[in-house]
């Protein structure tokens, strides 16, 4: 208990920060707007629209896989918040500046802030993706408990990134445009418009290639326990379970070379925004 209480004395002044840092950011985001909260909403229901119009009805994408607009709507909400958290982490140093040579307090809590913010829109956009579930008929299993640890695995790879791309972006501000080219090729080198059983019968070292990035072998694996058996997994396209773990290992790996470059880096923003 001792050990409990000496570390939240610890972090209590960042945990505060944190705290306000998040509330501010998820009311200050649409004001002004006439819809407000509702975009969290609209905005990844408007591309899942017409993602699912174009590849689904006309170019019939995804006819072999059971729950298809579930499936998509699933892969679409995860990618979205992967785009969110590091978005947010490009411009979370720069964009506080004037708060970071004013006071003193832990840098990472402002890195941190817009990647919680961003896990309340995730939150949301569960609640529609519980919604449609009903709707198309996908049955509960106690798999959907995975969900919980997949999304943490997302977040931890999201906010390593976001950590890096801060600290670069105070030094080089070409980063944003830079990410946002990153980004475009990642969401369709990501299997979320197609299945990858269609790459697969392609290339199977392209399929291997897809999976593992971090990203991907969420999604599958997410859909694998909450949608639909049918999804093929990195365990599928390595026919090696074990090799679930490599973008676990890469997630930690990168994790710890993440927060090791921003400390390094933190000690000089104040000078540099």
């Amino acid at each position: 208990m001792n050990f409990f209480n000496k570390i939240k004395q610890k972090y209590r002044y960042s945990i505060i920060l944190l705290r306000r840092l998040v509330i501010t950011d998820f009311k200050i985001r649409y004001k002004g707007s006439a819809l407000g909260y509702v975009w969290t909403l609209l905005r990844p229901l408007a591309l899942f629209s017409i993602l699912y119009v174009v590849f689904v009805r006309f170019l019939k994408v995804g006819d072999g896989v059971p729950h298809f607009a579930v499936y998509l709507l699933l892969g679409v909400v995860l990618w979205n918040y992967f785009v969110e958290v590091t978005n947010n982490g490009v411009s979370a140093i720069v964009g506080k500046g004037d708060l970071l040579r004013k006071l003193a307090f832990p840098r990472y809590v402002v890195v941190l802030s817009g990647s919680f913010s961003a896990l309340i829109n995730l939150t949301i956009n569960s609640i529609v993706i519980s919604l449609f579930m009903f709707i198309n008929g996908v049955p509960i299993t106690v798999g959907i408990l995975w969900f919980f640890p997949l999304v943490f695995e997302l977040f931890v790879f999201a906010l390593s990134l976001a950590f890096i791309l801060s600290a670069l972006y105070v030094r080089l501000r070409d980063i944003n445009y830079i990410w946002e080219l990153v980004l475009q090729a990642g969401f369709y080198a990501t299997p979320i418009l197609y299945p990858i059983a269609t790459v697969m019968g392609m290339s199977r070292l392209a399929a291997q290639l897809i999976m593992l990035n971090p990203v991907a072998q969420i999604i599958q694996d997410a859909r694998y326990f909450i949608i639909t058996n049918n999804t093929v997994t990195i365990t599928d396209v390595f026919g090696n379970p074990y090799m679930r773990f490599v973008p676990i290992l890469l997630v930690i790996i990168f994790a710890l070379v993440s927060v090791s470059y921003f400390r390094k880096k933190s000690a000089s923003f104040a000078e540099l925004i």
